[in-house]
Parts: C-alpha cells; sequence; structure tokens
C-alpha cells in the first residue's frame, strides 16, 4: 500500500508540474504569439523592425516555429477600436499572449485584459498593468541613449560643429521622449562641454516625410553636424548622409540605411524581454497567474541586462569613441554611475584612448532650475518612467 500511495503521489507531482509547463513536450505545439505592430511587419528598420526581430528571435530560441505559432496584424494605429479589433482577430486565431507594442495602445490593452482574462497582454512603453494578466516593459534606453551622444559629442568635437540636431517624436510630453533627449545631451557634453542639442518635434511617433524633412531643416538652418533621433524610420540617418553630415540612429542598427554618415544607434534587444515574457507565459498555463510568473507587472531592463544597447560602431566615428563607450557603459553595468545623478562625467581622448573624470556637478534643465544636487544620487525610476518633463541645460527645442 505504501508503495502504491507513493506512486500516485509522485503521479500527481508530474501532472501537476505539466500543467505549468507547456513548454514541455506537445503543449508548446499549440501556444501562439500574437503581436499587434504599429508599422509593417516588413519594415527593414526602425521600431516596429526591432520588436519583430526580438519576437522572432526569442521564438526560435524557445524552438518555437514561427511560421505557425506567431500572428500578427500591423499597421494598426493608435485608435482605441482599431486596436481592440486587431486584439480580436488574434483571440479568434488563438493567441495565448498578445502583444501591443506601441504606447497608445495602453487603453485597448487594459480594455482586452479584462474582456479575455485567459489571454495574457503584455504592453510596450507603458504603465498600465494588473496583477494577473497584464503587464508591461520598458527598458533604461537613456543609458543607451548617453552611449550615442558620446559618440555623436566626439564626431562634433572631431568636425570642429558643436551644433547637434535631434529629431524627436515627442519632447516633454513623456517622459520616455524626454529621458531620452536628457541622457543623449548630457552624452555629448560629457566630451563637448560647448556643445548645443537642438531638437525638433514631430508630435507623432512616426511621420516619415517630416522625419526626413526636420533633419534636414535641423542641417540647413542651424547648421546641426550630427543628427540623432527617436522615431520609427532610418529617413533622419538618410538626410544626414545626402547633406554629408553625421548621425545616430534609433531602435536598429542603421548603417545599412546610411553608411557615409552613421556612428551607432541606441538599440533595444527585445529578445531579452520577450523570451523572458514567453517562457513564462507557458510555465503557467493560467493566463492570471502570469504576473505572479514574472515576479512584477512592470518589466525596466538596461544596460546590465543587454536589454539596451548601441550597435557596432562605424568606420565614421571617431579615434577614442570605442574606448569612451566601454569605459563608460562598465561604469553604468556596474552600477558605480549612473546618467541623471549629480555627478557629472568628463571624457578626454587622447591618441585613442579615453581619460574619465567624475565630477560633483548639479543636473540643471534649461530653464536653471536644479534638478539634482552636486553629488546627489540619480533621479528615481519613477521620473524617468513617467514624470520627467523637462529639458536638460544646453538643449534647444525649435
Amino acid at each position: 500500500m505504501k508503495k502504491i500511495l507513493a506512486l500516485v503521489l509522485a503521479m500527481v507531482l508530474v501532472l501537476g508540474l505539466c500543467a505549468c509547463g507547456q513548454n514541455e513536450g506537445e503543449a508548446a505545439d499549440d501556444f501562439k504569439i500574437g503581436a499587434v505592430y504599429i508599422n509593417s511587419k516588413n519594415d527593414t528598420a526602425g521600431y516596429t523592425y526591432a520588436h519583430h526581430n526580438g519576437i522572432v528571435t526569442a521564438m526560435k530560441e524557445l524552438n518555437l516555429d514561427v511560421e505557425t505559432q506567431l500572428v500578427i496584424q500591423d499597421e494598426v494605429p493608435e485608435d482605441k477600436e482599431a486596436v481592440l479589433a486587431a486584439i480580436d482577430n488574434l483571440v479568434g486565431e488563438g493567441a495565448d499572449i498578445i502583444f501591443g507594442i506601441s504606447f497608445g495602445y495602453i487603453d485597448a490593452m487594459e480594455e482586452a485584459s479584462k474582456e479575455y482574462p485567459e489571454v495574457i497582454f503584455s504592453h510596450g512603453t507603458g504603465y498600465k498593468s494588473n496583477d494577473t494578466n497584464f503587464n508591461n516593459y520598458f527598458g533604461r534606453a537613456y543609458q543607451a541613449r548617453y552611449l550615442a551622444g558620446i559618440a555623436a559629442g566626439l564626431k562634433s568635437l572631431e568636425t570642429g560643429n558643436n551644433n547637434v540636431g535631434y529629431v524627436a517624436a515627442y519632447t516633454t510630453a513623456y517622459a520616455e521622449t524626454a529621458s531620452g533627449i536628457n541622457g543623449f545631451a548630457l552624452g555629448v557634453q560629457a566630451v563637448n562641454p560647448d556643445a548645443q542639442v537642438y531638437v525638433k518635434n514631430l508630435g507623432a511617433w512616426a511621420d516619415e516625410v517630416n522625419e526626413s524633412a526636420f533633419a534636414k531643416e535641423l542641417i540647413e538652418s542651424y547648421n546641426c553636424g550630427v543628427i540623432s533621433q527617436h522615431c520609427d524610420s532610418a529617413q533622419p540617418q538618410i538626410a544626414a548622409q545626402n547633406a554629408g553630415v553625421y548621425g545616430c540612429g534609433y531602435n536598429s542598427d542603421m548603417t545599412a540605411d546610411a553608411p557615409e554618415a552613421h556612428l551607432t544607434a541606441a538599440i533595444w534587444n527585445w529578445n531579452v524581454y520577450y523570451r523572458t515574457a514567453i517562457q513564462a507565459a507557458m510555465d503557467c498555463e493560467d493566463a492570471s497567474k502570469f504576473v505572479s510568473t514574472m515576479g512584477s507587472s512592470a518589466y525596466y531592463g538596461g544596460l546590465k541586462e543587454g536589454f539596451v544597447d548601441v550597435s557596432p560602431l562605424s568606420k565614421n566615428c571617431a579615434a577614442g569613441t570605442e574606448d569612451a563607450i566601454k569605459q563608460v557603459k562598465e561604469l553604468i553595468i556596474s552600477g558605480q554611475w549612473d546618467v541623471f545623478s549629480g555627478v557629472k562625467l568628463n571624457i578626454t581622448v587622447a591618441d585613442g584612448v579615453a581619460t574619465i573624470e567624475k565630477v560633483d556637478a548639479p543636473l540643471v534643465d534649461n530653464a536653471g532650475n536644479e534638478i539634482v544636487a552636486a553629488g546627489g544620487a540619480s533621479v528615481e525610476d519613477g521620473v524617468i518612467t513617467g514624470t520627467m518633463n523637462y529639458l536638460v541645460e544646453g538643449v534647444n527645442e525649435k
């Protein structure tokens, strides 16, 4: 009897483990991933491309079939009814988890998570969640922006042009865009304290016509010799190349789009998150357990997790760029320093070797207000992700 009881208990345990392990055996073959994209799934660079590449990479890492287990609704505008319709279609196709990649999808994702409690919803760049089947994910893009700013600042020194341009989706309307501009500007100023960053505000996440036009205006009207961006396509980099200046892209490596202009790009390794989320979703068949399986309703990774980075430096970078970026990256990953603190970095380069000095100095906005006192700790994550509504000293909105 004891042997029989032990055998029964062992079988119960195995069955229990399998119930929260869809990645085991045939259950993984039935698991479906849904995605709502703002641009085309066939894009070759930029925002949607980076997300799609991340999902596909994660699926391959988990031995999932992209052809049969990924369902996509692309070119979906930030309109609530359009997003809800896209989600209905994905649920109808059997999606177990749905990723919505654009900020403006936030309300639709929240509503759908209540309508479909058996489906997991994961929203990129947002802030809403619940404690069951709905979370959000984003990362410390400002850290990668700072590194790209170093490349831009060193190029500005090399060319003797202190004016740097930035085509922005938005400026202070969203903490995401403000923190990105500020991180980049501080990186530029670390190597070129005389630099000024000129920003043009698109008022949209993607607008290829104006992305190009605004870059041209920054070059022609403000004599900007390096163009950075927070927008979806490579148009600002192409405009920089056409004008004979340089640039730093975003979301993905844009060197192929502008090989004579591009320096590096602040990029996302979205597969780091997507693999984590897909695995967690497969590990528990009950959608109501997703958030607890993830350990939090919000994911916020950075350089340390490999979630953000800069793309490989191109031949266009100034001497010493690689060494400077490497040293600063190590400071951030080790936790010895972060971007929005009351400690600034002074970076100098000689014979291709960078020297970095830490200096206690206040973080000041472009209206002269002190944000962080000299020597003070970095602003809190909640500010970086939610309430940062200022631009730092040396940033000029045009």
